[in-house]
Formats: structure tokens, C-alpha cells, sequence
């Protein structure tokens, strides 16, 4: 397995963009313009990582300003992790949150934050349960964890 930085492999977008469409059903436009965004360089946020298996995406996740929440103060915020079900439990969705957590302290982002549903994924990966935050256009509230390196 290789862990990819977007940034250094730009030729990635467009198939990078419509694998994590097809995971998350967000629009592969958003996944492209944020994609753009981190090949242009003008800031830690946004990057994007992919782990890939002779070539082809096995999984990815992304860090963004803010993914669907309304505590704006909270963030960057880790997305879109998704490992592709042949490859799950084994590793890959770990080494993709250190591979991220890692680069993105050494861009000056020691502090990463993401919602979940889940309750005791992440926390076998240094995560830890911060609070519950409102999610954007939604009464339902969204478990926040926080992760510091």
C-alpha cells in the first residue's frame, strides 16, 4: 500500500474527485474545486490523501475548513475517510488518520477535528470525544472528536 499527498500527485484529481463522489454522493465538482484548492498551494487547508494498492484508490480522506457543522471555531476538520470494504481491517484507515494527523502538524496544524456516528472507532486512533455540535441545516446534533499531535 502507498499513502499519497494530493499535492505532490496532482494527476489524481479527476479520478480522486469522483471515487470519493461515489463513496460520500457529493457533488465530484466540490470534490474537485477543494482538490484545486490544495493543488494550488495557497494554505494547509485544504489536503486531500489517498492510500493507494498497485495503482488504484483503496482509500482516502480529506481535511477541510469545516465539514457540515456549525461550530466554525472548530477545525480544520478531517473528511471523508473511506477505505474500500475489500480492504478494511487492515490498517488502512489507521495509517490513513496518522499519514494526515503527521502531515498536517508538520504544515502547522497540530489540531485536527471531525464529526462522526461513530463511538469508538476513532478513538483506538488517539481521538478523543470533545462535545456535541449542531450540524448545518439540521436540528440533529453531531458528535465532534478532536485529535492533537
Amino acid at each position: 500500500m502507498e499513502l499519497v499527498n494530493l499535492r505532490e500527485r496532482g494527476g489524481l484529481a479527476a479520478p480522486a474527485a469522483a471515487w470519493f463522489h461515489d463513496r460520500w454522493g457529493i457533488p465530484a465538482r466540490s470534490y474537485r474545486e477543494s482538490m484545486d484548492a490544495c493543488l494550488a498551494g495557497a494554505g494547509a487547508v485544504p489536503q486531500w490523501y489517498l492510500a493507494l494498492q498497485e495503482g488504484r484508490i483503496i482509500g482516502g480522506a480529506g481535511v477541510i475548513e469545516n465539514d457540515f457543522h456549525l461550530r466554525r471555531d472548530l477545525r480544520p476538520n478531517l473528511c471523508a475517510l473511506w477505505v474500500e470494504e475489500g480492504f478494511r481491517r487492515r490498517g488502512v484507515a489507521g495509517a490513513l488518520l496518522a499519514h494526515a494527523c503527521a502531515d498536517m502538524a508538520r504544515l502547522g496544524c497540530p489540531t485536527l477535528y471531525l464529526v462522526t456516528e461513530h463511538t469508538s472507532f476513532y478513538e483506538r486512533y488517539g481521538w478523543q470525544f470533545l462535545c456535541m455540535v449542531p450540524e448545518a441545516d439540521s436540528p440533529c446534533l453531531l458528535r465532534m472528536y478532536r485529535h492533537r499531535t
